[in-house]
């Protein structure tokens, strides 16, 4: 079999609310592999396959967020069509894309998760009854959708009331608001990398602080006690390894006092920008953003090569 590399096929865009931030992510991320392997940027416009991907000649390292993208029916159509990609497979981007199922995987090998309950838009919880378990400071946001979209603080049975009256359609999660201190760890080839800590301005990490430029701080590395690092760096690849993911993903945590961690969500292919919080997270233990994307594709295209049809 040739060692030739293949093609990097860089797929963008997609069908999600996140869209536009892929577009960013695909781009930034292809422009770093062409310094390395032949790499052709792919914008998705479908919830479908581009043409012209060859499982013969590309490797496939996708930026799509959100739904479709993220959420395994991407991975399952490269499966299907015998396509080598990066990043998790589609049962372990499923699950982490389902906020509830990722909560479940990672406290079932003893990571604390955020006290909360899932509904659907068709058997909405009554609101005093939500207040009397869970309190009345809570955060409302979609079971299965990526950058905050969606989401929504909640102070008082009435706020709670009126947010559930105007959901209309999906799966949702009501969980307690912690409050504390905001985390995110990139994990690579199943191991930690740096602690990133998110200060939004706004005292809030939603969609708005996440993509304006100066709403939000950050530090890399947080500055933490060394003992609360190396618990957070354990947790999260104690996470990763729960929901069954490869290659690379980020994990989100907030720190409560007195150093209580809470898994938030992980996040299977996070922004790609070299801003974005994974490559800051690799910058702490050394890698810049070209090294890191060169990381991020080497498992698939060892895959690529050990594959047993003959390729290129």
């Amino acid at each position: 079999m040739s060692n030739k590399s293949p093609i990097i096929a860089v797929f963008a865009g997609g069908t999600s609310a996140e869209r536009e931030v892929s577009l960013g992510s695909g781009r930034a991320s292809a422009l770093a592999l062409a310094r390395f392997f032949p790499t052709r940027l792919f914008e998705v416009n479908a919830e479908s396959l581009p043409a012209g991907v060859d499982p013969r000649r590309h490797v496939v390292f996708s930026t799509l967020h959100g739904t479709f993208g993220e959420d395994g029916g991407m991975q399952r159509l490269l499966d299907a069509a015998g396509i080598i990609y990066a990043g998790c497979d589609a049962a372990s981007s499923a699950l982490t894309m389902n906020k509830t199922r990722t909560k479940d995987a990672a406290a079932a090998r003893g990571v604390r998760v955020v006290p909360g309950l899932t509904f659907s838009a068709q058997a909405k919880p009554v609101a005093a009854a939500v207040v009397a378990t869970l309190g009345p400071n809570l955060v409302v946001k979609p079971n299965a959708e990526g950058s905050s979209v969606g989401l929504a603080l909640t102070a008082t049975p009435g706020e709670l009331a009126a947010k559930l009256d105007a959901i209309t359609a999906g799966d949702w999660l009501v969980e307690r608001r912690i409050v504390g201190r905001e985390l995110s760890i990139g994990v690579l080839h199943g191991k930690a990398m740096g602690v990133v800590e998110i200060r939004p301005k706004s005292g809030v990490y939603d969609f708005t602080s996440k993509y304006t430029k100066g709403f939000t701080e950050y530090f890399a590395p947080a500055p933490l006690e060394p003992e609360v690092t190396a618990a957070a760096r354990q947790a999260a690849e104690t996470a990763f390894a729960a929901c069954g993911c490869r290659d690379y993903a980020r994990v989100d945590f907030m720190l409560s006092s007195p150093n209580e961690l809470y898994l938030l969500e992980i996040n299977t292919l996070p922004g790609m920008k070299e801003t974005s919080l994974l490559p800051m997270s690799a910058r702490c233990v050394g890698l810049d953003f070209a090294d890191l994307v060169r990381e991020l594709v080497s498992p698939a295209l060892a895959r690529f090569r050990a594959a047993p049809t003959q390729r290129l």
